[in-house]
């Protein structure tokens, strides 16, 4: 199997730019920690501050599929649900 990069790009909620903030913090440390990430960063729009990028990097699909699995990205999930406005993911191979 190939490696997988994510691209997933959130726009918070107007009033909720720094509670997505926080939420998204949370889950670097744990999904860095997961045996199958080689990197997973999380960068902010510099011209709107409510806009969002994780940008991945996973061994293979198995590693994907067991972080979306993982107890803190469900947790995650449920924290933001409320806090986005929109949501769009990619999911990427190198050509």
């Amino acid at each position: 199997m190939s490696q997988i990069t994510i691209n997933a790009i959130m726009k918070a909620k107007s009033g909720k730019e720094e509670q997505l903030f926080g939420e998204m913090k949370k889950a670097l440390a744990p999904s860095r920690a997961e045996e199958g990430c080689i990197s997973y960063d999380l960068h902010r729009s510099k011209e709107d501050p409510g806009v969002f990028v994780f940008y991945e990097n996973w061994k293979d699909q198995a590693a994907v599929d067991a972080h979306m699995q993982s107890a803190h990205y469900q947790a995650y999930r449920e924290a933001i649900a409320d806090l986005i406005e929109t949501r769009e993911v990619h999911f990427l191979e190198k050509v």
